[in-house]
């Protein structure tokens, strides 16, 4: 993919000209099967990626098989398991496309490279960290205090139409609920 292409995917960014193209320099398009992973659990990260088209989400996977979904990442976003990157240890999650997606891949040593050089990028990576923070403690909050079905209003709030891209399973383990309460869940929201 030509730097132009990689630019106009990452104008979204809304990043000065020097920049855009700093960024489109060190990125590499990639294409994600649905079902494969951008990074596994257990696995040391070594990149994050600027989510172009399709839906990923962050997954923990328990000893017994049982599948816990953290996040999910619709397109424009950035995907990663930073804080395993940052201090180069494994991940304790997975990041599994759920769909056929394209990304601008970002090596983390070229990513530490180009924000040494500008301090752009140091306050940029602070905006994206407190995007990723306000997220997190939204969730936390979310699944600690509200019941199913408010957590299920705000889900289709933040995610339309995402019910025809995800399986009913990815969306309870989302929820924090079990696929059979999900659908009554959902008969009941119908009726």
């Amino acid at each position: 993919m030509e730097t132009g292409d990689k630019k106009t995917f990452l104008s979204h960014l809304s990043l000065p000209e020097r920049e855009l193209q700093e960024l489109a320099a060190i990125s590499e398009y990639k294409i994600i099967q649905k079902g494969n992973y951008f990074i596994r659990e257990g696995q040391i990260p070594r990149k994050m990626a600027f989510v172009i088209k399709g839906l990923f989400r962050y997954v923990y996977t328990h000893e017994n098989g049982n599948e816990f979904t953290k996040n999910i990442i619709a397109e424009k976003n950035f995907i990663s398991s930073y804080s395993a990157m940052i201090y180069n240890t494994p991940s304790y999650f997975s990041v599994e496309a759920l769909e056929d997606t394209e990304i601008l891949e970002i090596d983390y040593l070229d990513w530490l490279d180009i924000k040494g050089k500008n301090p752009f990028w140091n306050a940029f990576l602070v905006k994206v960290l407190e995007k990723a923070f306000y997220i997190k403690e939204k969730r936390e909050r979310e699944l600690l205090l509200l019941d199913a079905e408010k957590r299920y209003e705000i889900f289709i709030t933040e995610f339309p139409n995402i019910e025809n891209r995800v399986s009913q399973q990815i969306i309870a383990s989302y929820l924090g609920i079990q696929p059979e309460s999900f659908s009554r869940l959902k008969r009941k929201r119908k009726n």
